[in-house]
C-alpha cells in the first residue's frame, strides 16, 4: 500500500516538474497549480450484472500548462473512493415456523490515488473539453456488510489489478481567474480485476476547483 502511494505521489510530481521545466523555457506560458475537491459516482458491473451506485468525494491537487492560446496538458492527483453496492435476500431462522427474509448489502469500495493527465483545448477563454487517461492507484480493497459475514464485516476484496485504467472525457468552466467548476466521465473500458472474472467500473466527477496566482 505504502509503494503503490508513494509511486502516485512520484509520478504526479514528475509531472508537475516537467511542466514547470517547460512552462520556464517558454515566455509566453506559465503554468498554474490549483486545488479541487467534489462528487464521485461510479457504478460496477460483474460481467452483466449491474450493481447499485456508489457515491462518494474526491479531493487532490491539480497543474495546468499551456502549450498555445488553445491547447494545454492537464496533470492530477487525487484521493477517492470508487465501487458498488451489491444486495442478496437472506433467511433468519429466529423461530423455525417463521423464519424472517432480510437482505443483506455488500458494499465494495476501493480506496485509489488517481493521477488524472489530459490534454485540454479551449473553446473560447473560459470553456475547455478534455480528454485523457485517469492512472489510478488501489491503496486499498475491502468488502464491508453490516451484518457479520464469516466473522466480520470487512473483507479483503481479492483478486484487484494493483493499477487501473480508465479513459475520460470532460470538460471545464472558468468563473474567473482562480475558481472554476469542471466534470468528466471515467469510461469501463478496462477490467480491474485479474483472471477470467470481468469485473469494470465507470465513474462519474464533478467539482470545483481553486487556481493559485
Amino acid at each position: 500500500m505504502k509503494k503503490n502511494f508513494a509511486f502516485a505521489l512520484l509520478l504526479s510530481l514528475s509531472a508537475f516538474a516537467n511542466a514547470q521545466e517547460n512552462a520556464n523555457s517558454k515566455s509566453d506560458s506559465k503554468i498554474s497549480f490549483g486545488i479541487k475537491a467534489g462528487y464521485s459516482l461510479s457504478n460496477m458491473k460483474f460481467f452483466d450484472e449491474k450493481f447499485d451506485s456508489k457515491s462518494y468525494f474526491y479531493a487532490g491537487i491539480v497543474a495546468e500548462q499551456p502549450v498555445s492560446p488553445k491547447f494545454s496538458v492537464q496533470a492530477e492527483a487525487l484521493y477517492t473512493q470508487i465501487g458498488g453496492k451489491q444486495t442478496f435476500p437472506y433467511i433468519m431462522i429466529n423461530d423455525p415456523d417463521m423464519p424472517a427474509v432480510n437482505n443483506i448489502e455488500f458494499n465494495y469500495q476501493l480506496n485509489q490515488i488517481q493521477v488524472p493527465v489530459s490534454a485540454k483545448y479551449y473553446f473560447i477563454p473560459d470553456l475547455s473539453i478534455s480528454a485523457g487517461m485517469n492512472i489510478a492507484f488501489n491503496i486499498s480493497e475491502k468488502v464491508k456488510t453490516k451484518e457479520v459475514v464469516n466473522g466480520s464485516t470487512s473483507h479483503n476484496y481479492e483478486g484487484v489489478k494493483t493499477v487501473n485504467l480508465f479513459p475520460f472525457l470532460g470538460a471545464e468552466y472558468k468563473i474567473n481567474d482562480k475558481f472554476f467548476v469542471d466534470a468528466r466521465y471515467n469510461f469501463n473500458f478496462f477490467k480491474i480485476n485479474k483472471g477470467d472474472f470481468t469485473t469494470k467500473i465507470g465513474f462519474l466527477q464533478a467539482g470545483v476547483g481553486y487556481r493559485f496566482k
